[in-house]
């Protein structure tokens, strides 16, 4: 892991262009879906919030980037979030199953009519421009805040915090029987996976220029960090990471040599990773490797018996 990092902090300075895009689109779906998998994965609570705090990050950094300098507007967006879900939690996480899920939904919904009535009323315009900063700055701030992402997953899941959600993930009830406060973890977590999905919107929006209402809170923001914790699995926080990778390399090299087609394939190939990968790459891996040991171990337990 930190030979990872050394080479995705030097990469920037050896390599431009492409491929530093590339890597800070990477990261940005890395941070989205392990901030998704930080609260969603050890409670099972299907939430389709991300493009509610993904969007508010955009605004955000449209509204204070330039008045004050880069790293506070990205800070300030992970805060707003954070409050913002906060209170959003306090109100809806009482909800359970399918209804938590329509409410989180509904939620980017409302955010997004919301920035656009006022946007038609109050200042009468649509969208706004965003300073942009330079691709390494961008890849960089990036790269922080997926530190700062997976410091923070590990840290709750280690944590006592990390051991309430577990017990309320596999039966609430008796979670809150044995002493759990669970209304109050789950909106504390809720509202802290929220920072760096706004963060990341925050630095993305620099590298739009222009934005509006539906380029910020696009429903794709919700759904694409799920796909991606499926595909990637759900057994540790690798999984969410190297499905964050494996899909947005897939999707970008679809939509380059194929863009009449880059849906349909899209579609057919995540058809078929959920058919015969119901737990993801990482589930598969652990699979084969499960099995390669089992033959070695029955190779050399055979081994054994063969000279008596």
């Amino acid at each position: 892991m930190l030979v990872v990092f050394v080479v995705l902090a030097l990469l920037p300075q050896y390599n431009h262009g492409y491929t530093v895009t590339l890597l800070t689109d990477i990261l940005r779906y890395a941070i989205l879906t392990l901030a998704w998998m930080i609260f969603s994965g050890p409670t099972n609570y299907m939430s389709l919030a991300t493009a509610a705090f993904y969007g508010i990050g955009f605004y955000i950094a449209a509204i204070a980037n330039g008045p004050v300098p880069f790293a506070v507007a990205i800070i300030i967006a992970g805060l707003v979030s954070f409050v913002v879900a906060l209170l959003v939690g306090a109100l809806t996480l009482r909800l359970r199953g399918v209804y938590f899920c329509i409410f989180t939904f509904a939620l980017t919904l409302l955010i997004q009519n919301v920035v656009l009535e006022v946007e038609r009323v109050v200042t009468h315009t649509r969208g706004r421009f965003v300073e942009a900063e330079t691709t390494e700055v961008a890849y960089y701030a990036m790269f922080i805040v997926a530190i700062f992402t997976i410091a923070m997953a590990v840290l709750i899941r280690r944590s006592r915090y990390g051991l309430a959600l577990q017990s309320i993930g596999e039966h609430e009830e008796a979670a809150a029987h044995s002493g759990i406060n669970v209304v109050r973890t789950k909106v504390l977590v809720f509202a802290a996976s929220a920072m760096p999905m706004a963060m990341a919107g925050a630095i993305i929006a620099t590298q739009r220029t222009y934005i509006d209402p539906g380029i910020a809170f696009s429903l794709q923001s919700s759904f694409l960090p799920v796909l991606m914790a499926l595909f990637g699995g759900m057994s540790n926080l690798v999984g969410p990471i190297i499905g964050a990778a494996v899909f947005t390399y897939i999707g970008e090299l679809l939509l380059t040599e194929f863009p009449d087609l880059y849906m349909l394939i899209f579609g057919v190939v995540l058809i078929l990773a959920i058919l015969f990968m119901p737990n993801g790459i990482v589930g598969l891996a652990q699979t084969v490797w499960t099995k390669i040991r089992g033959s070695r171990r029955s190779a050399a337990e055979g081994g054994r018996r063969a000279p008596a």
